[in-house]
Formats: structure tokens, C-alpha cells, sequence
């Protein structure tokens, strides 16, 4: 088993969790962030973090896809160690539904 990040992060992108990584397993896009599922070593310290609930156990039903995605943009994003500012609007995005279409593929660009 190993956590993933899902639908919720995106656009709110908080990083809590990465400051809790003790593997450094989080890698960052333009709008959300993924976990390298073959870096997670399962310790779940970073899902109770997560203040929109985006972290989730890859065992949970429905996630295949989120998986998938967290494994493939972790391959091409680069690794973020340190926590950084959430987005001005995060909390705008927090609870919203069907974010998926406004996932940008670019890396972050600090």
C-alpha cells in the first residue's frame, strides 16, 4: 500500500504534507501535488495533514486512475522537500467537485 494524491488538491495545493514527508516523496506540478508510489514507504503521517483531505490509501475503492496519475506525473515533476505557500485562492477551490479537466500537466515554476 502506498497514499496518493487526488482530486482535491487541485487548485489548493495547501503542502502541509511535504513538511511531514519523511521520505520526500511529494513532487510538485503548476496547481497540485503527487507522491512517487515506488518512494512512499506507507507511514500515513502525511494524510491527516492534508487540510482538504486529498491524501488518500491507494487501497481505497475508485483511486486506480489517481495512481496511475500520481506514478506518472511524479516521473516528470520535480521533487519538492520544503513546504511553500499555498495558492491565494486555495480556499475558494477547497470544496469544489470535478476538478479534474483544470489539472495543469506543466511543472511548478518557482
Amino acid at each position: 500500500m502506498t497514499y496518493v494524491v487526488t482530486e482535491n488538491c487541485i487548485k489548493c495545493k495547501h503542502m502541509d504534507c511535504v513538511s511531514v514527508c519523511p521520505v520526500d516523496c511529494f513532487y510538485e506540478g503548476e496547481n497540485m501535488l503527487v507522491i512517487n508510489p515506488d518512494e512512499c514507504i506507507d507511514c500515513g503521517v502525511c494524510e491527516p495533514e492534508c487540510p482538504v483531505e486529498a491524501i488518500r490509501p491507494d487501497t481505497a475503492e475508485g483511486l486506480e486512475s489517481w495512481v496511475t496519475l500520481n506514478k506518472d506525473y511524479s516521473s516528470v515533476w520535480p521533487r519538492i522537500t520544503e513546504k511553500g505557500s499555498a495558492p491565494e485562492d486555495a480556499e475558494f477551490w477547497k470544496d469544489k467537485p470535478n476538478k479534474l479537466a483544470l489539472l495543469s500537466v506543466k511543472p511548478a515554476g518557482r
